[in-house]
């Protein structure tokens, strides 16, 4: 057949691909959204509860009234604030309104982000009950580094690669060719992402490379400064968390 291009069956696979819609890609946002905004509330209150424990380390310093915790609370847990505020105020409407139905792909690309959550989770699970020297730990945290980097960080970049297949353009030409907001939010995205990813790789390295074994000597004589006049112990933070923790603080959603 004259000018019948043999690639054209695959163009065409592709670009159904690219703007086949699914049900899902709306409705996981409409979920998504309440628990964004319980979970401020959530990570708030046990903020306040955990100031209010008997025997906590930052309970000498603890607010001693809701709005002087609330701003306390908001400086310490700020990025993760602005994460949760934005996902409601921004990307939820241009995910369900916006976009008009369409880059389902794209946003299920997107939702896979949440693959690296639960290894996250067991993480700050195992810090809390004292777990950090296990096996466990290890195991977990080397799969919360390698998921959290492919979900979460190569996730962009890869965006930019399968638009540029899509629209037949190099790699290191889709920045210049698609809308500025989309770059501008894409960089937004991906700021916090690089943050948390930092912070993960600064634990791995206090795991594995050995020099959380050097700061046990250190805990012990912080442990010894804290006996009472009685010779007793403070009592250890209830739930289970040392600020001086070996790995850092993390919480992604």
């Amino acid at each position: 057949m004259s000018g019948w291009d043999p690639n054209w069956p695959s163009i065409q696979a592709s670009v159904v691909q690219y703007f086949k819609w699914h049900w899902l890609t709306s409705t996981y946002i409409m979920f998504a959204v309440p628990y964004f905004v319980y979970d401020i509330y959530a990570m708030f209150m046990c903020y306040w509860y955990k100031l209010r424990v008997k025997g906590h380390e930052e309970a000498s310093a603890a607010p001693q009234h809701m709005s002087s915790a609330l701003t306390s609370y908001l400086r310490r847990e700020f990025l993760m604030v602005l994460h949760h505020v934005v996902m409601v105020t921004v990307c939820f409407p241009v995910s369900v309104f916006w976009r008009q139905g369409k880059g389902d792909y794209f946003q299920g690309i997107m939702f896979m982000a949440e693959l690296s959550t639960p290894s996250v989770c067991l993480g700050k699970i195992l810090i809390q009950y004292k777990q950090q020297h296990t096996l466990l730990h290890k195991v977990n945290g080397a799969l919360m580094l390698i998921t959290f980097f492919i979900c979460r960080v190569l996730l962009f970049p890869y965006l930019y690669y399968v638009y540029g297949r899509y629209a037949s353009i190099p790699f290191h030409m889709v920045p210049l060719s698609v809308p500025w907001h989309c770059n501008l939010g894409a960089a937004l995205l991906m700021a916090p992402q690089l943050y948390w990813f930092s912070l993960i790789c600064r634990g791995a390295l206090r795991l594995f490379m050995g020099t959380s074994r050097s700061q046990r000597p250190r805990t012990s004589t912080a442990a010894a400064k804290e006996l009472q006049t009685d010779g007793t112990a403070l009592p250890q933070p209830a739930n289970g968390y040392n600020t001086r923790s070996t790995e850092p603080e993390l919480a992604t959603h």
